[in-house]
């Protein structure tokens, strides 16, 4: 299991350059894959992307690749010999026309607008793909290390709240039926007082249905049985190695609304205490399951 925080580089030197990839994420609902490429690289945005997106399912991802030349590469510099002639014999009529000193140096000549240029070489897409791709790859596979020891991490602390979770629900589940039982005598108790001095005359078999219906509409049992199931699910997501944020998104708000509605039925402070607990405990696992893959 990955978390969706991680950080991961790679530098290979390939004859005169450097290249070097840095791939960094952040919680995020869906994949949001950002790129920085130098200008050689434009045209291998869509291919570079489809590497991250082979790896990476979810996270605001960023990458940002750098190519940087040695000290030694050729600087892909020439000289332009229209460019200098121009001003050569252009300083040189000048000279002869107004009669003052000819006295332009190679070194100014060179210096002159335009007169050194860059040759710009096109390089071959498909070899500079073959030169970053395993960058590239070394760089994912960091990521993904870094991912993964967040990952175990958020496994193991989820994996015990699961355990916390499930004791809670052991506790409710053994109180319910007594509570449920002496709230269905206590409400038959005043109904019976009322109508008692009321001189209002109902049949007993009337008002002992009636009392069970009312009392059956606040049993938790089947909110219980859910609730134990969702844990049982979250362990056995929570050990599997494909990514399973998105299930236990879903899983999480289906855990919440159980845990609220047993907090809403709890009959009597001990397990309004113990609904609050499990309803706070399935928040900050909920909060936890943002962070995952």
């Amino acid at each position: 299991m990955e978390s969706m925080t991680g950080f991961g580089r790679a530098t290979k030197e390939i004859g005169q350059k450097q290249i070097t990839v840095e791939i960094r994420s952040v919680n995020h609902r869906y994949l949001e894959l950002q790129t920085r490429l130098p200008d050689s690289l434009a045209p291998l945005d869509p291919k570079i992307r489809s590497l991250v997106r082979d790896s990476v399912t979810r996270g605001k991802t960023d990458l940002t690749i750098q190519i940087h030349k040695s000290k030694d590469a050729n600087p892909n510099l020439t000289w332009d010999r229209g460019t200098a002639g121009f001003y050569y014999q252009a300083a040189k009529e000048i000279a002869e026309e107004y009669q003052i000193p000819f006295d332009l140096t190679a070194t100014e000549l060179l210096h002159l607008p335009d007169v050194i240029k860059y040759s710009c070489e096109e390089e071959d897409l498909d070899e500079l793909f073959l030169e970053v791709k395993p960058v590239v790859e070394e760089a994912l596979l960091n990521f993904h290390t870094s991912r993964l020891s967040e990952g175990e991490r958020l496994k193991a602390d989820l994996l015990q709240k699961a355990d916390e979770l499930s004791t809670y629900v052991d506790q409710i589940e053994r109180k319910a039926p007594l509570l449920i039982e002496a709230y269905r005598t206590k409400l038959y108790t005043k109904v019976m007082d009322v109508i008692h001095n009321e001189k209002i005359e109902i049949d007993d078999n009337r008002i002992a249905s009636e009392v069970t219906i009312y009392a059956d509409k606040i049993c938790i049992d089947e909110e219980l049985v859910r609730l134990r199931s969702h844990v049982v699910e979250l362990h056995k997501d929570l050990l599997k190695k494909e990514p399973v944020g998105r299930k236990l998104d879903f899983l999480i708000q289906e855990m919440n609304r159980e845990s609220n509605t047993i907090l809403s039925k709890s009959l009597d402070k001990d397990t309004a205490d113990l609904g609050i607990h499990m309803k706070t405990l399935v928040e900050k696992i909920r909060e936890q399951v943002q962070n995952i893959e």
